[in-house]
């Protein structure tokens, strides 16, 4: 029942780029811009001001956008109400999850939450934790899961489950037997790393920085856009690296790389929920969020282990 238009052009008017809602909202550039002219046809007047290189609101389109997120919110309660009525929950869910979580944690939550709310959709946007942030300030997703540092953002964050890193090398390496290495050692061997923006790179450069080593101290050798590119070059020689134990299970199992916790301290971070501040929670999303509260995550690390 939600106008499809009045999305279309909030998210426009929240990322000021055409091509940020493409991305957002799933539909091509020259759809969003139909939309919008569908809009400004309707009204008989200009919504946005294109000159130049940047993209704004005229009089009229701040006003239509103020009436148009009254809209939205109450379609969203709407739903609400009427699921609480018939007890009928269903509808449409998008998460945003940064890459660890989105690639190795979400998909069984989801298998798992599908089997008792068959009728709730769920999309998943995957990108690192910065990205992530960018489209729940959007409003292009519904509520997100990420790994990185949020405090300084605008939005409700809430720990979800804890989350451990270590040094993986490849099981040839000399260091394979192992249990614990110095990061003085490390810093002697080439290193991969995950790219600027990823919640990863920050929990690693914070650990190190907090133990006096800066990412320049180290002999970076590759700098890698994805947790799987980096255990690939791992596996074949190219250095090491410091991923999650949730990324590595596989490979842990069947023997390709071997974890090694520093000696100094073990690196610790939060997997974190968060949400816009003034939300409107659908019926759906409500539903998702209780579940993913009370999940038993271990058990996806048992069953990985068990099979």
């Amino acid at each position: 029942m939600e106008d499809h238009k009045l999305k279309v052009f909030c998210t426009v008017a929240e990322t000021k780029s055409f091509s940020k809602t493409s991305e957002i909202i799933h539909l091509t550039q020259p759809a969003v811009s139909l939309q919008i002219h569908a809009l400004e046809e309707l009204y008989e007047t200009k919504l946005f001001d294109r000159s130049g290189s940047s993209i704004n609101l005229t009089s009229a389109g701040e006003v239509l956008y103020r009436y148009a997120k009254e809209i939205l919110t109450l379609y969203a309660e709407l739903e609400k109400e009427i699921g609480k009525l018939t007890g009928l929950i269903k509808g449409s869910i998008t998460v945003g999850a940064s890459t660890t979580i989105g690639n190795y944690v979400l998909p069984g939550v989801i298998v798992d939450f599908k089997k008792t709310h068959p009728k709730i959709k769920i999309n998943v946007l995957i990108g690192n934790t910065k990205r992530i942030l960018d489209f729940l300030n959007a409003g292009g997703i519904d509520l997100g899961l990420v790994e990185g540092e949020t405090s300084r953002h605008k939005i409700r964050t809430e720990r979800l489950i804890m989350d451990e890193l270590a040094l993986v090398v490849p099981s040839y390496h000399p260091w394979a037997r192992k249990k614990v290495i110095s990061l003085l050692e490390i810093t002697k061997e080439p290193f991969i790393i995950r790219e600027e923006g990823s919640g990863t790179r920050q929990i690693i450069e914070k650990y190190l920085a907090s133990h006096g080593i800066r990412i320049s101290d180290m002999r970076i050798s590759m700098v890698l856009g994805g947790t799987e590119s980096i255990k690939e070059a791992v596996e074949s020689g190219m250095g090491v690296s410091i991923v999650s134990r949730w990324a590595a299970r596989t490979e842990l199992r069947y023997g390709t790389l071997k974890m090694i916790t520093p000696k100094e301290e073990k690196i610790l971070r939060d997997f974190s929920l968060i949400m816009p501040r003034k939300a409107v929670i659908s019926h759906a999303v409500d539903e998702f969020l209780s579940y993913l509260k009370a999940y038993h995550y271990e058990t996806l690390l048992s069953e990985s282990k068990a099979s």
